[in-house]
C-alpha cells in the first residue's frame, strides 16, 4: 500500500481532466466532446497545442477526425486536428518502417497539405505551422532552408515563446534528423537566452542533451556502456545548464501551480538535475511535481518507475 501511495502517476493527459474526457469520446467513436474541448480552449496556444498533440495521437488510429469533418467540413478546429492527426499517422508509419527507411511520399504530401489547409482555416493558430515543421523531418533530405525559416517565422509571429514550436525545430536540427549536435545546441541556447524570466524555453537545452544521448546510444547499438553516460550528464557544462534553467524558468515562474502543459518539461529538468547530481534542484523540481510524472525522458535511461522511486527516496520524498 505504501508503495502505491508513492508510485509515480503517469497520467497520459498530464492531469488535464477535460482532455481525458475528450479522449474517452474518441475511444467510443464520438467527436462532439473533442469539438467542445477545443472550442472551450480558445486562444490559449500552449494549452491548445498540448491538447491537440495528445488528441492527434488518439485520433491517429481512429476515424474520429474524419467523422467530425464529414459533419463540419469547414470547421477550423477540425481541420487543425486533422493536420496534427495526419502528422501523427505519418510518424507512426515511419516508426513502423524503421529508422532510415523512407515512407511513401504521398503520406508526407497528404500531411503537408492538411497543415496548409488548417493554417488557412485558422490563421491565428500557430499549431498547423508547428505540425508542418514536424512533418519536415520526414522528408528524406529535409526541406529547403528558406521553407523551414518561413514556417518558423509563422510560428514565432503567433507565439514567440512556444516550447512545442521550438522543440520541433530543435528535433529538425538534431543529428538524428537533418542537422548536427552543434546546430541543435546553438538553437536551444539562443532560444533560452532570449526567453524572459519564468518562460520554459531554457529547458530546451535539457531536451537537446537527451536527444544527443539517444543519438549516441543508437550509434552504439543500444550499449549504454559505450555511451559514456556519466560524462554526458554531469560535466561542468551540463550542471551549469541545469542551474541556469532552474533560475531562469522555475524561480522566475513564482509559486503558481504546475499546469498540464508544464509537466513534461519539468520532468526533463528533474531528469537532467538527477543525472547531473544537482540534488537541491532535483528535490525542488520533484516537490513541484508531486507524484505526477511523464515516462519520457526517464524511459531513455532505464525503467521510469524504478528511477523515479529511487530519486524520490534519495530526496526524502518517498518510502
Amino acid at each position: 500500500m505504501a508503495r502505491d501511495r508513492h508510485a509515480p502517476d503517469f497520467d497520459p493527459d498530464c492531469g488535464d481532466a477535460p482532455l481525458t474526457s475528450a479522449r474517452h469520446d474518441i475511444v467510443i467513436g464520438r467527436w462532439q466532446g473533442v469539438r467542445d474541448l477545443l472550442r472551450d480552449t480558445g486562444a490559449d496556444w500552449a494549452l491548445r497545442g498540448h491538447r491537440i498533440r495528445l488528441l492527434a495521437q488518439a485520433c491517429a488510429s481512429s476515424s474520429t477526425v474524419e467523422s467530425w469533418l464529414a459533419a463540419e467540413p469547414r470547421g477550423a478546429d477540425a481541420l487543425v486536428l486533422r493536420a496534427a492527426t495526419e502528422t501523427a499517422r505519418a510518424f507512426h508509419l515511419a516508426i513502423a518502417a524503421g529508422r532510415g527507411v523512407p515512407i511513401e511520399r504521398g503520406r508526407i504530401d497528404a500531411a503537408v497539405l492538411a497543415c496548409l489547409q488548417a493554417a488557412e482555416a485558422y490563421p491565428a493558430d500557430p499549431t498547423p505551422w508547428i505540425s508542418l515543421i514536424s512533418v519536415a523531418r520526414l522528408h528524406p533530405a529535409g526541406v529547403r532552408r528558406g521553407d523551414l525559416a518561413r514556417w518558423w517565422d509563422e510560428v514565432h509571429r503567433r507565439d514567440p515563446f512556444s516550447v512545442e514550436g521550438h522543440l520541433q525545430v530543435l528535433h529538425y536540427y538534431s543529428a538524428r534528423w537533418h542537422g548536427t549536435h552543434g546546430m541543435m545546441y546553438d538553437f536551444a541556447r539562443e532560444a533560452a537566452g532570449a526567453a524572459p524570466p519564468g518562460c520554459a524555453l531554457p529547458v530546451l537545452v535539457q531536451y537537446a542533451r537527451v536527444e544527443e544521448f539517444r543519438y549516441v546510444l543508437d550509434c552504439a547499438k543500444g550499449r549504454r556502456s559505450a555511451v559514456g553516460s556519466g560524462q554526458h550528464w554531469d560535466h561542468d557544462g551540463a550542471v551549469s545548464d541545469v542551474r541556469r534553467t532552474w533560475e531562469r524558468w522555475v524561480l522566475g515562474r513564482g509559486d503558481s501551480a504546475v499546469t498540464p502543459v508544464e509537466l513534461r518539461d519539468l520532468n526533463y529538468l528533474a531528469h537532467a538535475a538527477c543525472y547531473a547530481g544537482v540534488a537541491d534542484i532535483t528535490t525542488g523540481v520533484l516537490r513541484l511535481l508531486g507524484r505526477r510524472a511523464s515516462r519520457t525522458p526517464w524511459s531513455y535511461t532505464g525503467d521510469p518507475v524504478k528511477q523515479l522511486e529511487r530519486v524520490r527516496r534519495e530526496a526524502g520524498l518517498g518510502p
